[in-house]
Formats: structure tokens, C-alpha cells, sequence
């Protein structure tokens, strides 16, 4: 048999490597099949890889084979095209997370768009992403996320101190809150922690960045099964001020002396139907009667209230403030 270029043996290299990420075990023969060598090859080209770094083990049965275990260092990782880009944009995006890792993904970004190949590096390099909406929201600390997300697997309470919004530093101090997370949860930049509250015998949220956590963790638990069986819609709802649905607690229907186009862009989740070329229906809600008659004022246009009678109520209370307000200037 000739004796394989160092080209060569470095490409079988990486298509092992890259075979041996893809699934956890190996039959050496299979292994051979697919690399078009010989088993006395593979294994040569094994104890290369464990020669870099890589804890591949041998697997015994029937067949033998290997298996890429998980190490004490952190070897070189081998990506295809797809990997490397989706890897890239996941970590331009990271600093709109709140997990508090930026710096580390900036210099991750850095580290991997160096070795990308020039036409993948145009490609990340053309996807320019800016991290809106963060301002001056509080960055959740990853150690926090890591206990959070272990608690979570591990089925294990949590003990923590919770900080009130707009309570003072030196509020009285209450005892720790407990709660059994079932779910860690982002959303908007923001982290929540979704979870059976035992002392209010009730589902809660609570804000990872607002929670100080107390060590150890509590007993185990056996989970229950989620609020509505789907956490997202849950914490919908619990934003929207309901209980149970994700629904607006306060819903009313309007018609608007503007073109459907024109509403379309700002009625968030509300139903648009045009009536005309300036005339538009919407259906809409919000958490209060209050809440819902400003947010159609916003409208900057002549308001039909088609019902309920709360929401004319809430108009004619809106526009008594505003008159008060006009004259008070």
C-alpha cells in the first residue's frame, strides 16, 4: 500500500474529527468504510487526534469502535461552512441577550472570523447586526444562568433574596422566597425564571437579574406539568395582565379615519380590517380601559369606539385629564 501524503492524512484527519463530533459512537469498521481505509489506518489516525487533544476512547462490543468523550481542556473544534457562519451570527447577536457575555463573544467572534475562509468571512462581515433596545437594562450575570439552568435539571428549589422594583436598598428585609423552576426563559432581552411558588400555591415569574440566590439550593421536587402546558404563552399573559389566556384582560373595537396600511404597522397584535380607502376597523387590547384608550389616541386621528361600553368610558376619562391638563398650562 503507498504511503499516504501529509495532505492526504491531515483531509482523512478532519473527516474523522468531523465524523466523530456528528454522533457519539463509532464502529471501527464503519469508520473505515466511510473513510475508504483500512481499520489498522483508523486506528493510527486515532491516536493521532489523541495525540492533539482530542479524548477519543475506545468502545468495546461486538464491533469495537470510538467515542469522542468530553475532556479536561478544551480541544481545536472542527465546523462545516453552515456551522462556522450560523456559530458567527450567533455570537454578533449575544450581546442582546442579557446574559452579561459580550466581551466574551466579541473576542469569540474574533477568534473564529479569523480562521474563516475569505469568501465565509464576507459573508459574516456583510451581516451587520446592532443590539437595539438594550439601553440601560441590567445584564444577568452568566454564573447566575448557569445555577439557574442547573437548578432547573436537577429538579432541585431554589432560595433566594428578591429585589422589589422601586424598593429602596434598605427596605426591610424579608425572608428568602422559594420557588421550584421549571423553566428558564428569555424574553426581550431579559431573562425570567418560570417556576411553582410552594408557600403561595401558585405558578410565578420572577426576574433573573433581580434574584440574589442562597446557597445551598433546597430539596428536590417532582415537576409538574407546565401552566397551559406552554410556558411561552403563559409568560404572554402573565405580561398582558391576565391569569389564564394569553389574551388582554381589556379588549375593545374601534374604527379609524386612516388607510389599513397606515395601521397595520402599529397595532401589534390587534386585527386590522380595512373598510375603505380611510376607514379601518381594529380590534385590539391592552391591560387596562385606560391603558387601551390612550394607546388609540396615539392614532393622531378621528375615533369611532364601536364597544365595549368601558372603553367609551375610558375616552370620556382620558379626555376630562387632557382637558384639565390643557387648561393647568
Amino acid at each position: 500500500m503507498p504511503i499516504a501524503s501529509s495532505t492526504t492524512t491531515s483531509s482523512r484527519l478532519l473527516s474523522l474529527l468531523s465524523m466523530l463530533q456528528a454522533r457519539r459512537d463509532w464502529p471501527g469498521g464503519l469508520l473505515a468504510e466511510r473513510l475508504g481505509v483500512s481499520e489498522r489506518t483508523v486506528r493510527r489516525d486515532v491516536d493521532r487526534l489523541r495525540e492533539l487533544g482530542y479524548p477519543v476512547q475506545a468502545v468495546k462490543g461486538p464491533d469495537g469502535g470510538y467515542r469522542l468523550e468530553a475532556g479536561s481542556q478544551m480541544p481545536p473544534l472542527l465546523f462545516d461552512e453552515e456551522q462556522a457562519v450560523a456559530l458567527a451570527v450567533a455570537l454578533r447577536i449575544a450581546v442582546g441577550t442579557g446574559a452579561g457575555i459580550a466581551e466574551a463573544a466579541a473576542r469569540a467572534l474574533a477568534t473564529v472570523r479569523q480562521v474563516l475562509p475569505s469568501r465565509l468571512r464576507q459573508r459574516v462581515d456583510a451581516l451587520e447586526i446592532s443590539a437595539a433596545g438594550r439601553g440601560t437594562d441590567p445584564q444577568v450575570d452568566i454564573g447566575i444562568l448557569l445555577t439557574l439552568s442547573a437548578a432547573v435539571r436537577a429538579g432541585e428549589e431554589l432560595r433566594f433574596d428578591y429585589r422589589s422594583p422601586g424598593r429602596p436598598e434598605d427596605a426591610e428585609q424579608h425572608p428568602p422566597r422559594r420557588v421550584q423552576p421549571q423553566h428558564l426563559v428569555v424574553r426581550a432581552g431579559r431573562w425570567y425564571v418560570v417556576g411553582w411558588d410552594p408557600d403561595r400555591g401558585d405558578w410565578r415569574t420572577f426576574r433573573a437579574d433581580r434574584m440574589t440566590l442562597r446557597v445551598p439550593n433546597g430539596p428536590r421536587f417532582v415537576p409538574r406539568e407546565g401552566p397551559g402546558g406552554d410556558v411561552a404563552a403563559f409568560l404572554s399573559a402573565r405580561f398582558k395582565g391576565s391569569e389564564s389566556t394569553d389574551a388582554w384582560p381589556c379588549r375593545g373595537e374601534v374604527i379609524l379615519d386612516l388607510p389599513a396600511a397606515e395601521v397595520a404597522p402599529f397595532a401589534g397584535d390587534g386585527v386590522v380590517e380595512e373598510l375603505g380607502p380611510a376607514r379601518t376597523r381594529l380590534t385590539t387590547g391592552s391591560w387596562s380601559w385606560a391603558a387601551l384608550a390612550a394607546a388609540l389616541a396615539r392614532f393622531d386621528t378621528e375615533i369611532e369606539v364601536i364597544g365595549p361600553p368601558e372603553l367609551r368610558a375610558a375616552f370620556a376619562e382620558l379626555s376630562r385629564r387632557a382637558g384639565h391638563a390643557a387648561g393647568t398650562g
